[in-house]
């Protein structure tokens, strides 16, 4: 007697299983992009590269993320949300099959810039909440798909960390291959296609221009402690993509259907929110690059706990699970009091993380305490960027809104990796017979991290008020999609 399995949701009744289906995606992509963070130390023994090239592991899926995750959303806007969803998540899968069967630094570096090309999963996935579930259940199901981004980076640095503790370090990769087969088959039985489309042909000149951009910045960031911040190599990375920059936005103003639009992306609104997703981008990564460093220090800097990578990693676990408890709690506050007060009080609470850390960083408690008071403020932050993003674009530009604000949260981050990387570089002192970072140049880190946060908050403060800003009645917000809507008016 064989088994039955359940017939898919009509699309005229969404599954309930939308959302933890897509969230589910959302956490394993970002698991991808710290994934081999705990590896790194061990790459040039077990592949006999150099550690130059092993952090282009890291590197690569920054780069892919980033350039792919605006054109996707774009993409998805147009051709189908659901379609696009599955290539992403099919060549996630690619990539980690590729990194699973060899030790060749150049096919592993091949492998993991496939896995960060499926970072579109997370603006994706929240397009096709907005298109599917009905307006009650949309900021509570948006703000856990956009909280996956750091409860997926806070579980990733542990849960790799006991892999290569105690098995094959290709075990984690085949663990993946196995985690992206799993979310194919699921999207395929559960998540329906929109049939809403974004007219208009795919800008291929505006494409190109942006990955140049984007590709030309980026690499100058992350890779200009190791150049030299004014080598020729830097500056002119720095220029070329300022050039390309102009004459891409040059472009993009005079096409008819543009990859981004920039009279959009333009309207304070957008931009105000996109800046304060590039800063809180930045805080959250701080307290991800450095904890686990930190704790892992000898305990001859004076400082240092000399813990395992394990334990570095456990502890940005509770700051993982407090981001899941809060996503929740943080969509009631953007649904009561509007996403723009959710998000000045999300950079509130980041910043008083960096005080309770710049105080309190002799103990491993109290290390963990601060780091979860951060990951807390994130979960706010994250859920609450969405929101008023929707509220402020056309309904068929979702994909490629939120994809551009992820996109900035993923510039923050590479904005932080270089900060911190040239701190931790310059700040030091003999410890042990060995080079390591002073204590002050962690709670400089700390100072700097609070201070993008209360930057954010300044950002926050300038947008429209949440009672006057489009799709906000009365202090709740009103993000219904067309498909919702209509079910809600059969």
């Amino acid at each position: 007697m064989t088994a039955e399995m359940p017939e898919p949701a009509s699309p005229s009744t969404p599954s309930p299983l939308i959302v933890p289906v897509l969230a589910f995606c959302g956490m394993v992509v970002a698991v991808m992009q710290t994934l081999v963070v705990p590896l790194l130390p061990h790459i040039p023994e077990l592949t006999g590269a150099s550690p130059g090239a092993a952090g282009w592991l890291v590197t690569i899926t920054l780069l892919t993320g980033a350039v792919f995750t605006p054109v996707l959303g774009r993409v998805g806007d147009m051709y189908g949300k659901r379609r696009v969803l599955l290539a992403s998540l099919g060549v996630l899968t690619a990539g980690s099959v590729l990194c699973a069967i060899t030790s060749d630094i150049g096919l592993l570096i091949t492998g993991r810039a496939l896995q960060g090309a499926a970072l579109a999963v997370i603006p994706l996935g929240i397009s096709i909440i907005r298109d599917e579930l009905p307006a009650e259940r949309v900021l509570s199901s948006i703000a856990l798909m956009s909280s996956t981004l750091g409860i997926g980076a806070a579980i990733g640095l542990p849960v790799a960390a006991v892999v290569i503790e105690n098995f094959d370090w290709h075990t984690m990769f085949w663990a993946s291959a196995a985690l992206g087969l799993l979310d194919l088959l699921l999207v395929l039985w559960i998540v329906p296609e929109s049939p809403l489309r974004s007219p208009g042909q795919f800008d291929l000149p505006g494409t190109v221009g942006l990955a140049a951009t984007l590709v030309g910045f980026l690499l100058a960031i992350t890779q200009g402690a190791d150049w030299g911040w004014t080598s020729p190599r830097t500056l002119g990375l720095f220029g070329a993509s300022l050039v390309i920059g102009l004459l891409w936005g040059r472009y993009e103003l005079r096409t008819a259907s543009p990859m981004v639009d920039l009279r959009v992306s333009a309207r304070p609104a957008v931009l105000l929110t996109n800046v304060a997703a590039l800063l809180i981008g930045f805080a959250f990564y701080a307290n991800s690059l450095v904890t686990g460093q930190m704790v892992q220090e000898p305990t001859s800097t004076g400082y240092g706990l000399g813990a395992s990578i394990v334990v570095s990693g456990l502890c940005l676990l509770p700051g993982g699970l407090a981001m899941v408890a809060l996503s929740p709690v943080s969509a009631r506050i953007s649904a009561t009091y509007g996403p723009r007060t959710a998000l000045g009080l999300a950079a509130v609470v980041m910043a008083v993380g960096y005080v309770v850390r710049f105080f309190t960083s002799h103990s491993l408690w109290a290390i963990v305490a601060g780091a979860t008071v951060v990951a807390s403020g994130t979960a706010i932050a994250y859920s609450a960027l969405p929101a008023l993003v929707m509220r402020a674009v056309p309904v068929s530009e979702t994909g490629a809104a939120n994809g551009l604000n992820t996109l900035m949260r993923s510039v923050g981050q590479a904005c932080c990796s270089a900060v911190v990387a040239a701190v931790l570089a310059h700040v030091t002192f003999l410890a042990g017979g060995h080079t390591a970072p002073t204590l002050h140049a962690y709670l400089l880190i700390f100072l700097i991290a609070a201070g993008a946060a209360l930057a954010a908050l300044v950002a926050t403060l300038c947008l429209p008020s949440d009672r006057t800003a489009p799709g906000v009645s009365g202090g709740t917000v009103v993000l219904s999609g067309p498909l919702s809507a209509a079910r809600e008016s059969a």
